[in-house]
């Protein structure tokens, strides 16, 4: 079954999608055509190395772009959320802290929650609640102790208090989602405009699950924020098994970021092995073809046509090298120029932020990488701004940031 989210009509003949690949690097403003059967359109990019096309229309130029940072010294900071009275909201991977930013000063939150962290898997995703200036709730997606003694990833509801000092649990929403030694244990919130909250999941580097129904791994996973059971529109919402209920779209490698475009759909950010980190957008009940077994072989291909069903190929992917994408946000208002509407993507590996433009029909058109984002090593997660600035965190280990965004002039 496929249903509820993106375009239904887009899955006729999905089996065949455009491959999409952009390589990397180019030059500012010149256009480069996909090198995929199927891709349609000039793909303008900016990074060195990239054949210039006829296509003009797309080498408008990127704007100035100024960073601050509204908050230093931090250790490993995966998410970032604008909360009240121009607050940020923090979390830290490993040290498994929540903080407070307050005019350019980090202050850690008191709260009882017990995070497992080890590898990749720790204090991680953060999601504020649409109502939380009257009900003060957000969401965190964390490493968790399960009652049998186990490891397990978990997303949890908080209220933080008007001064911001503590945070207190409202309820858990849901757990068990798929840990091993903290490989891939990758997990984006996001609430959608349906009031839906949507959580990406990592495959816990495990063959098993990303192709499994009944694994709550390699998955995006749409719930109700405040019961936490299933979403009643989900493509399985029939199902007998619990699990199953959840999922809205499978075959996923380590999903890292998540994001709403203005039209309503949804899209996912996820990691390759050692090639084909992927953009794409989700279609409720889609497999995205990602199977590494047997033996969890990372020299499979990300989407694997040759599973059995229709599977969906990536909007946008990096090709070989991996570049490492993670989180994403669309960029919004008429100041950012040329990049008003396109997909931000942060980058771990390159350090860098792609700018992806998509048509109305979700196909590529352009991808930027301004230098003005390569110099503050690996970059982690994108948030939108009340404003419209963009706000990343750096990911290198100690003597971390927080960065704001915003076009000159």
């Amino acid at each position: 079954m496929l249903s509820g989210v993106g375009d239904p009509s887009y899955l006729a003949g999905m089996r065949r999608l455009p491959r999409l690949s952009v390589l990397v690097p180019s030059l500012l403003g010149l256009a480069l055509a996909v090198p995929t059967a199927g891709a349609v359109g000039p793909v303008a990019a900016d990074e060195p190395g990239a054949a210039p096309s006829s296509a003009g229309s797309a080498a408008e130029a990127v704007p100035g772009l100024r960073v601050t940072r509204p908050a230093r010294g931090l250790r490993q900071p995966w998410d970032v959320q604008p909360i009240d009275r121009g607050r940020l909201l923090v979390t830290e991977r490993e040290t498994k802290r929540l903080l407070v930013v307050t005019d350019g000063r980090a202050r850690a939150v008191r709260w009882g929650a017990d995070v497992w962290a080890a590898g990749e898997t720790g204090l991680m995703s953060l999601e504020v609640d649409p109502g939380f200036a009257s009900n003060r709730r957000f969401y965190t997606c964390a490493g968790g102790f399960p009652a049998d003694g186990g490891r397990d990833v978990r997303v949890t509801a908080w209220k933080l208090n008007g001064q911001g000092t503590r945070a207190t649990r409202a309820t858990s929403l849901l757990t068990g989602l798929p840990a091993s030694g903290g490989r891939h244990g990758g997990c984006r919130l996001l609430i959608a405009a349906n009031g839906a909250l949507l959580v990406g999941t990592g495959d816990a580097a495990d063959e098993r699950n990303p192709q499994s129904l009944t694994s709550l791994g390699g998955k995006t996973l749409r719930m109700n924020r405040f019961s936490g059971r299933p979403w009643p529109a989900n493509p399985f919402a029939d199902a007998a098994n619990r699990n199953q209920r959840y999922v809205l779209t499978y075959g996923h490698r380590n999903v890292q970021g998540l994001a709403q475009r203005n039209d309503g759909s949804l899209w996912s950010v996820e990691h390759g092995p050692s090639r084909d980190d992927e953009v794409n957008k989700l279609v409720g009940g889609a497999n995205y073809g990602w199977n590494p077994g047997p033996g969890y072989d990372e020299n499979r291909p990300m989407t694997d046509f040759s599973l059995p069903g229709p599977q969906l190929g990536a909007r946008w992917k990096s090709g070989d090298p991996t570049v490492a994408t993670s989180g994403a946000a669309w960029v919004r208002g008429a100041r950012w120029g040329s990049l008003n509407g396109t997909l931000a993507v942060a980058a771990l590996k390159d350090s860098s932020v792609r700018f992806l433009r998509f048509d109305a029909d979700g196909r590529l058109q352009s991808v930027r990488r301004p230098a003005a984002l390569t110099r503050f090593g690996r970059l982690r997660s994108v948030t939108n701004a009340p404003n419209g600035d963009l706000l990343i965190t750096t990911a290198n280990g100690t003597g971390d940031s927080v960065l704001r965004v915003r076009p000159r002039g």
